[in-house]
């Protein structure tokens, strides 16, 4: 049960997350995007900029943080490189990858940028 139990708060926290993204503005085109290189939670844009999202939860935000790895980060790069291959500039698309991290208590703290530190 524990497994279908994240799998649910995963989902809860990705749907709370899209919500935040759409009420600023930046509206989610696309949740569960598969590439080459996995999956990429949301997807949202930002006028030209698009942005890849990637969600993590867990009881706290410093917990949630330590769950990104160099090796997810590179899946998820390869994976927006393929989805921008369907943007009319391309890789020349501005773009920006977010790590939005969701506390038991649904908190969410949104590192912009994340993957550029």
């Amino acid at each position: 049960m524990t497994g279908r139990r994240s799998f649910h708060a995963g989902v809860a926290a990705e749907d709370q997350v899209a919500r935040l993204y759409d009420r600023s503005g930046r509206p989610v085109v696309a949740r569960r995007w598969r590439g080459p290189g996995g999956e990429i939670d949301l997807i949202a844009r930002d006028g030209a900029e698009v942005i890849f999202i990637e969600v993590k939860q867990a009881r706290s935000h410093a917990i949630a943080a330590e769950r990104v790895t160099a090796r997810q980060m590179a899946r998820i790069t390869a994976s927006a490189a393929c989805f921008l291959g369907g943007e009319p500039a391309g890789q020349a698309t501005p773009v920006r990858f977010d790590v939005a991290l969701v506390d038991g208590a649904g908190r969410i703290a949104v590192l912009e940028n994340a993957f550029a530190a």
